[in-house]
């Protein structure tokens, strides 16, 4: 995983807006209509030639295939686990229903709501991986768009065990210990395959701090107990893997809501660095956790690690002004070091396929807004880093004890 020695790199979540056709195709195939797979298969690689070409024109170094060929950023694993059925007990409803939010503001989270409501699927066997060739496909589809482009360096996103374990409920194991334990192992497949092919493996995995979100009868302890059980999950999942080939990402998942009852970073934050994880992707730009910035400050992060704070926000259509983007990534600057500072966005803008909550032509102004104030925040930093070196050497000559030269 690179680091930003030479300027502040840029990146974002992971999730981009599809193109129309696409789009339908995804769709109609999640609704369990009948897709031509073979104009899919031709269309897709195209496609992600162009969303990375997109990346690279607005400034974006570390890019990925916008996750195009899934549904959305979980319930793409229906393809690739085997050991599920479809799950006709569980009522199609948004996943905020019964949340703390939900209770908070009822009528905001009315019927008509903007939420995901997506097809769910029920574990009735043996939980394995079975999505191989997906996969290959979506790597190679990477693969070859970043040689078109000339990319240095891409991630590929992957869902994290615990996010699995609440949209897919288990109605085989007996211990559901042993239903998380066997999807981290079906897991761990998919996540080897990502690093072994030279890509950044991202684990997606807002569960971690949405969990108290949507339990609403848990209290802080008990869900930092929760997190800790998940966290060991994850971490054996991704055993063997090099922790610098890793990104963790973690966010609150709503866009357009109040956000008053999301858990606060000071109490999990200890939780989060137990990931064995090179970087930590996290909410820092919008208004309910733009604050916690200084929390990273006392932290104790690792000298190997890098954070990707966002600097840009799923939540609002505002597009962030260059300026103030350059503001947050000084700040985590002056706490961490600008080299281990990568510039990111809060969350991924189409998690779900077909979300309008923020237009595409929004999305491409706030990436832009992205690679704007990186580059206004390297030209601060390093001309202050130059200045620094100037200062030392000045100040060194100053000090340093004049030579004699000795009489013959």
């Amino acid at each position: 995983m690179q680091h930003s020695t030479r300027r502040i790199l840029t990146t974002h979540a992971g999730s981009l807006p599809r193109p129309a056709d696409l789009l339908d195709t995804l769709l109609a195939r999640e609704q369990g209509k009948a897709i031509d797979e073979a104009a899919y298969g031709a269309r897709l690689p195209g496609a992600v030639k162009d969303i990375v070409e997109k990346q690279v024109e607005l400034g974006i170094d570390i890019v990925d295939d916008g996750e195009y060929s899934k549904p959305s950023f979980v319930t793409y694993v229906n393809e690739r686990l085997g050991g599920f059925s479809p799950d006709a007990d569980t009522p199609n409803r948004s996943p905020w229903a019964g949340s703390r939010e939900a209770l908070a503001f009822p009528e905001f989270y009315a019927a008509g709501h903007v939420g995901s409501r997506q097809r769910r699927t029920v574990c009735t066997g043996p939980v394995t991986y079975k999505g191989q060739a997906q996969l290959q496909r979506d790597i190679a589809n990477l693969k070859a768009a970043m040689r078109e482009s000339e990319v240095e360096e891409a991630f590929m996103p992957s869902i994290s065990p615990s996010n699995v374990e609440e949209w897919q409920r288990n109605a085989y194991y007996s211990k559901h210990e042993d239903y998380i334990v066997a999807i981290a192992e079906a897991m761990h497949q998919e996540y080897k395959a990502i690093v072994d092919a030279g890509l950044l493996l991202q684990i997606d995995d807002p569960r971690l701090v949405s969990h108290y979100l949507v339990t609403p009868n848990a209290t802080i302890a008990e869900c930092r107990k929760w997190a800790n059980q998940r966290v060991e999950v994850l971490n054996h999942a991704l055993r063997g893997i090099p922790p610098e080939k890793v990104r963790h990402h973690t966010c609150y998942g709503i866009n357009m809501g109040p956000r008053v009852h999301d858990m606060e970073v000071k109490d999990l934050i200890d939780i989060i660095l137990k990931i064995k994880a090179g970087a930590y992707s996290f909410e820092a730009a919008n208004p309910r956790h733009e604050h916690e910035w200084k929390i990273w400050g006392n932290a104790k992060l690792p000298k190997d690690k890098v954070l990707i704070p966002g600097v840009i926000s799923h939540s609002t259509v505002l597009v962030e002004h260059p300026e103030l983007v350059a503001e947050r990534i000084g700040r985590f600057a002056s706490l961490v070091g600008k080299e281990r500072v990568i510039a990111g966005a809060d969350c991924g803008f189409a998690t779900f396929a077909g979300s309008k909550e923020v237009h595409p032509s929004i999305v491409w102004a706030k990436l832009k807004a992205l690679a704007d104030g990186a580059r206004m925040a390297s030209k601060e930093l390093w001309k202050r880093s130059g200045k620094k070196a100037a200062t030392r050497k000045a100040a060194k000559k100053k000090t340093a004890p004049k030579r004699v030269a000795k009489k013959k």
